[in-house]
C-alpha cells in the first residue's frame, strides 16, 4: 500500500510525524507532498508535486493543519481523501484564543474552512470523541465520517530517562505554548500559594499569553518559578526527568474540555507522573489516582492540594507514573496509532 502524504503540515510537529513514522513501521510506503511556502506560491508548488507521483498512490492523506489546502486536495484527486484535522481551526482561533468576535467575517472565514474541509473529505481524523461531539453539534457532520485516533507520542523522542536527582525542592514540569487552554495562570497561582513548601516549577515554553503571564508572576511576586525559553526534544526529555511531577491542562476555556494536549501523552511517554484537569476529554484516556491525578480545572487552590498531595505520597506519585507508562506502551506508541490509521484506509479501498 502506498500513501500520498499532503499538505503543508511541518513534518516535525507531534502528530504528523507520528503518523507517517507509525505508518512506514506497519510496511506502509508513504510518499510526501508537502510544501512550507507562503501565500498561493503553496499551492502551486503542491500541485507541481502532485503531478509528478499523481498515479503512483492508493490513498491520499492530508497532514495538519490541512484546513487550507484541502479544497486542492480534492480538485487534484477522486483517491478516497482522510483529513487528519486534530482540531477545529474556528474554535481555537475564535473561541479558544479569541482573535476576533464569534459574529465577524474573521470567524465566519475559519467556520466554513473546518466545515468546508470536512465535507470534502472521505474520512477525517479527530483525537477525542468530546471533539467528534464538537464537530458533529458546530458543522453538521454525520457522526460516521468521523474516527478517533489518540496523538500519542513518539518514543524514540521522548521516554523515561535515569531519576536525575534534582535536589532538595520538590519539581514541578510544564511545558506548552501558553494557549488559553492551557492556563498557565492558574499554574502561577498555585505556585505562589506553595512557596513555603519547597516546592519549585519550571515553565517551559512562550506563546499568546507568555507576557500576561510574565507580568502576573512579577504582581504576585512569585519566587519559586523558573521560566525557560521553548526547547527541543533532545533537552525536553532532560527537563522532564529532572521533575517529581508534570502538568497538563487547567484553562477555562471550550477546547479545554475537548483536547488531549501533547504535553500529556509526553509526560506518560516519559514515565512521569501528570496532574491535569478533569475534563471529558481527558477521562477517554486516563482514570483518576490511577495513571493520572486529577483537579478541577481554572482553580490553582485545588492544583496546588494535589501537587502537595504527590509530594507528600511517594508511593501513590511513583505508581501514577508506572501506571501512566504502562498505558502509553500499550496503547499510544505511534506503530499502533499507525495501524489505526490503516484500519481506516482499509475501510475506504
Amino acid at each position: 500500500m502506498t500513501i500520498c502524504y499532503f499538505g503543508i503540515y511541518h513534518s516535525e510537529y507531534s502528530r504528523n510525524r507520528i503518523f507517517i513514522k507509525g505508518l512506514r513501521q506497519n510496511g506502509v510506503e508513504v510518499i510526501e507532498c508537502n510544501s512550507r511556502l507562503k501565500g498561493w506560491a503553496k499551492y502551486i508548488d503542491l500541485w507541481r508535486q502532485h503531478w509528478r507521483l499523481k498515479k503512483k498512490y492508493q490513498v491520499m492523506v492530508v497532514g495538519f493543519p490541512g484546513y487550507q489546502v484541502m479544497p486542492l486536495a480534492r480538485i487534484l484527486t477522486r483517491r478516497p481523501i482522510i483529513f487528519d484535522t486534530l482540531s477545529s481551526f474556528y474554535d481555537s482561533m475564535i473561541i479558544d484564543r479569541g482573535i476576533a468576535r464569534p459574529v465577524s467575517l474573521t470567524a465566519a472565514y475559519y467556520w466554513i474552512l473546518d466545515w468546508l474541509a470536512c465535507h470534502l473529505a472521505d474520512k477525517v481524523i479527530l483525537d477525542t470523541n468530546a471533539q467528534i461531539d464538537y464537530f458533529v453539534k458546530t458543522f453538521g457532520i454525520r457522526r460516521a465520517k468521523f474516527q478517533r485516533i489518540f496523538i500519542g507520542s513518539d518514543d524514540e523522542a521522548i521516554y523515561p530517562l535515569e531519576k536525575i536527582e534534582s535536589g532538595s525542592p520538590f519539581l514541578v514540569h510544564f511545558h506548552g505554548a501558553f494557549n488559553p487552554l492551557q492556563g498557565v495562570e492558574f499554574i502561577i497561582r498555585a505556585a505562589k500559594l506553595l512557596e513555603k513548601e519547597n516546592i519549585n516549577f519550571n515553565i517551559i515554553g512562550k506563546g499568546q499569553t507568555y507576557k500576561d503571564i510574565r507580568k502576573l508572576a512579577q504582581e504576585l511576586g512569585v519566587k519559586n518559578v523558573n521560566f525557560i525559553g521553548p526547547v527541543g526534544y533532545e533537552e525536553l526529555k532532560e527537563y522532564m526527568a529532572q521533575a517529581d511531577v508534570c502538568l497538563g491542562v487547567f484553562g477555562q476555556t471550550e477546547k479545554a474540555q475537548q483536547v488531549i494536549p501533547n504535553k500529556v501523552y509526553e509526560a506518560l511517554a516519559a514515565g512521569q507522573a501528570i496532574i491535569t484537569g478533569e475534563t471529558p476529554a481527558i477521562k477517554e484516556l486516563l482514570t483518576d489516582k490511577e495513571n493520572a491525578l486529577f483537579c478541577h480545572m481554572a482553580d490553582p487552590e485545588d492544583l496546588a492540594d494535589k501537587i502537595l498531595e504527590l509530594k507528600n505520597n511517594n508511593d501513590l506519585r511513583l505508581r501514577l507514573a508506572e501506571n501512566g507508562y504502562k498505558l502509553f506502551k500499550a496503547r499510544l506508541r505511534p506503530t499502533l496509532l499507525g495501524q489505526q490509521l490503516i484500519n481506516s484506509i482499509k475501510e475506504l479501498i
